[in-house]
């Protein structure tokens, strides 16, 4: 089955050679994506309204690529401040409270000091 790479546009993308999601078979693999505001294109300061711009980004990747959040069997979060996760329930609980895909959260440096949190998936169709 040949390989689909699904685009959002990002200008990351092209600089750094990445798709923001690749198909490969049964398997859709989301790439690690941040809070910018998927239609004005700016970065909230909030790092709740971060995690839910992430999650309509990847939403929108999912679709394009025939998957769904049903689909999602792993999410890894990356949050720049421990207390962060304190409101991962805010950010992921809408979407992934009865999917509970596997997890890990990780505290971690991101590429610019605005980014809060980044969230990537796997999702598998099979």
């Amino acid at each position: 089955m040949p390989r689909q790479l699904i685009s959002s546009g990002s200008p990351f993308e092209a600089q750094v050679g990445y798709s923001r999601a690749v198909v490969q078979g049964d398997w859709c693999f989301v790439a690690g994506t941040t809070g910018t505001d998927p239609n004005t294109k700016t970065m909230p300061d909030d790092v709740v309204e971060q995690g839910r711009n992430a999650l309509r980004t990847i939403g929108r990747a999912l679709e394009e690529a025939g998957f769904s959040f049903a689909d999602v069997v792993r999410v890894t979060y990356y949050i720049t401040d421990a207390a962060y996760w304190d409101v991962m329930g805010d950010i992921a609980g809408p979407v992934f409270g009865d999917i509970r895909p596997a997890a890990s959260c990780v505290i971690a440096g991101l590429v610019k000091p605005e980014m809060k949190i980044e969230i990537e998936v796997t999702a598998f169709k099979g």
